[in-house]
């Protein structure tokens, strides 16, 4: 059932295997790049910087950080927006084979302390506006070494540079002339990243060599129990993605451009926007920050070839009247990720596509960060409603039945525990397990999450148990339900959020909504929802009961929501993602007060 799947048939244009580089994640962009030198590698506020030029940089970098001491295996903290020393610093650290560590510059300070405790980082680079956050954590006794700055008009040129001291730059407080800190640029102060001492470094000693297995990058996620775990990902994990989605590309050709708006403290952003950009030898379109409305004003200006993107996205854009007069011809391939996608939403953008002169639609992916981003992706000649794709090549997918803790069966085999599932039937509800060259190495010290994610079954394969909840039908297409354990039992019934969320979703009024389950002494759990509403159509009873009238006409009585509660907007994640675990929260607080009021 995991190996010989109907639609290889119609995938005829993909290799069903493929061979994998055994190189660093810099060197593949390195070979990519080996006959494209001229090529533009990114574009930063319309300053375009080539291949040759963005080479020279990594290699200038990564001698400054053998200077600054960072040794192989060493982790470097990069808290950067997507700016052009983002990119530098990644490859620059991988080139000298450290680990670079992403995080997000709009984390807390609680959380960056976590990062950077977690990591043992031996540096950090961040923007000059973020200082004083990184100030703050020295001041609470953590030790930040070696604290890199930088500033956005460090990679301008001089006419941008005054544009920018004149608008954003204006608003970013001075750093002291006495602060513990290293420049990236050499004017700014007495210490700085770019030493005589590296100018020195002999081109020999600044490429280390390691291998495609060695780790190299860390993510972080929630994985499967809300809390936060670092993801230690290889050079091979990176580089096979690449190697996958160009392959699952033909359409692709070097030199087209991709706006690079997806986060690089995220594996959608930095796996796909990013690295897989540059090894096929694109133009990374870098956008450090936007909004809808400003998105629209970059589609117009560099007409990209490729945009990656987050459902929450789509649904803004739609909102923007001028998306409707762009011309989206350029575009090769819309792909989104990140969450899932309702039927819908994916329906009326594509409507906007066919409006606006595009000849592709939407293509929806499916993947976690514990295999770096998307491992099933919808063809770019086929698709199924409400499916997520189907699995890159020698990507393995499962779906295995549930069963409680005290059924697992395993045995130990050659010291080493093989665990012995049961797939579902084709069509049958189950949870989706999956293997390949992009699986993670594992979460940093962690080992019992770790033992509890990575599973080796019997066929011998290691496999994510991801701990959501799919389907997979007769032609191998996937369709992800949602995460096990967000299932909402109530009356002794499963309910799935976001099935319910798909229905209210799909109303004229509704602009977005979230479901949870509430505490019920009865009945274990009962159903709310959260709705936002499109513009122009104001809360009222009358709405809201248009609303539980067509959930009565497509929802199980058992699933019908108890309350439907109207929110001027939705709580987010940091990729944007409806964060439903706020609302969970803030629900609980709610019912703990009152039953404080009433004891």
């Amino acid at each position: 059932m995991t190996q010989d799947y109907p639609w290889l048939a119609f995938y005829d244009a993909v290799p069903h295997h493929l061979e994998y580089p055994d190189c660093t994640m810099c060197e593949l962009v390195e070979q990519a790049a080996s006959n494209k030198l001229k090529m533009s590698a990114f574009d930063f506020m319309g300053s375009n910087t080539t291949y040759v030029k963005f080479l020279a940089q990594i290699k200038r970098t990564a001698a400054a950080l053998i200077a600054l001491g960072i040794e192989e295996n060493d982790t470097v903290t990069i808290c950067l927006p997507n700016v052009p020393q983002a990119l530098i610093m990644f490859y620059a650290v991988n080139k000298i084979g450290a680990i670079s560590n992403m995080i997000h510059p709009l984390s807390s300070e609680n959380e960056i302390k976590f990062f950077l405790n977690s990591s043992n980082s031996k540096a950090v680079i961040t923007l000059d506006q973020f200082y004083n956050k990184f100030r703050e954590i020295r001041k609470s006794g953590v030790v930040v070494n070696n604290l890199i700055i930088t500033s956005v008009r460090d990679v301008l040129p001089p006419m941008l540079k005054l544009g920018y001291d004149v608008t954003d730059g204006r608003k970013v407080h001075k750093i002291p002339e006495t602060a513990d800190v290293i420049w990236w640029d050499k004017k700014q102060g007495e210490k700085h990243l770019f030493t005589e001492a590296a100018e020195q470094i002999p081109e020999s000693e600044i490429t280390r060599k390691r291998r495609a297995q060695d780790p190299a990058t860390m993510l972080y996620s929630g994985g499967t129990t809300g809390t936060i775990k670092g993801i230690l990902l290889s050079n091979l994990n990176f580089n096979a993605l690449a190697t996958q989605i160009l392959a699952a590309n033909p359409m692709i050709q070097p030199g087209e451009s991709i706006l690079t708006i997806m986060p690089m403290f995220h594996g959608f952003g930095l796996g796909i926007s990013a690295h897989t950009a540059l090894a096929g030898a694109f133009k990374c379109i870098l956008v450090p920050r936007f909004t809808p409305k400003t998105y629209v004003g970059l589609l117009k200006k560099y007409k990209p070839n490729y945009i990656a993107v987050v459902p929450t996205l789509l649904e803004a854009l739609l909102r923007i009247k001028e998306a409707e007069k762009l011309d989206l011809s350029c575009l090769k391939g819309v792909f989104s990720g990140g969450d899932s996608l309702s039927a819908d939403l994916k329906r009326r953008f594509d409507e906007l596509l066919k409006k606006c002169k595009c000849t592709v639609t939407v293509r929806e992916g499916y993947g976690t960060t514990e295999c770096v981003t998307a491992s099933c992706l919808t063809p770019y000649h086929m698709f199924k409603e409400g499916s997520v794709g189907i699995p890159l090549p020698d990507m393995v997918y499962k779906i295995v039945k549930l069963k409680p803790p005290d059924e697992v069966f395993s045995t130990v085999i050659d010291g080493e525990t093989v665990f012995h599932v049961e797939e579902a039937a084709f069509g049958e509800e189950g949870e989706i397990c999956l293997a390949g060259p992009t699986v993670m190495l594992g979460y940093l010290n962690q080992p019992e999450e770790t033992a509890s994610t990575l599973r080796r079954h019997a066929d011998g394969l290691v496999y994510v148990h991801t701990g959501d909840l799919g389907v997979m039908d007769e032609d191998g297409f996937v369709y992800f339900r949602q995460r096990i354990k967000r299932m909402i039992v109530t009356n002794g019934y499963n309910v799935y959020p976001s099935r319910i969320e798909d229905i209210l979703d799909a109303h004229s009024h509704v602009q977005m909504s979230c479901v949870i389950g509430m505490p019920d002494p009865l009945k274990m759990q009962k159903v709310k929802a959260f709705v936002m509403l499109k513009p122009g159509i104001t809360p009222s009873d009358e709405v809201k009961n248009a609303l539980f009238a067509h959930c009565k006409k497509n929802i199980a009585k058992y699933a019908m929501p108890y309350d439907i509660e109207f929110r001027d907007s939705l709580p987010k994640t940091l990729v944007g993602k409806v964060a439903y675990r706020v609302l969970e929260e803030e629900e609980a607080a709610k019912a703990q007060a009152q039953a404080g009021v009433e004891l």
